[in-house]
């Protein structure tokens, strides 16, 4: 049987953290189809997975060393 791994989700201080991006820069990325979008939990609480950004993270390096 495979083995689930479990999601986790992320609010808008921890990306700012973990990419050094502002709110605002994080909004317009996704304006611009550039960042992954947030999934909606209640109200206007927004978070995103672990998985995304992470995935999102390992493609900008990926990036910055093809230009080198």
């Amino acid at each position: 049987m495979a083995e689930k791994t479990r999601e986790i989700l992320l609010r808008r201080k921890q990306i700012e953290a973990c990419t050094g991006l502002s709110r605002s820069t994080i909004y317009a990325l996704m304006g611009e189809g550039k960042f992954p979008k947030p999934i909606p939990l209640a109200g206007r609480t927004v978070a995103w997975t672990q998985s995304s950004v992470d995935k999102w993270i390992a493609g900008r390096i990926a990036a910055a060393k093809a230009d080198i």
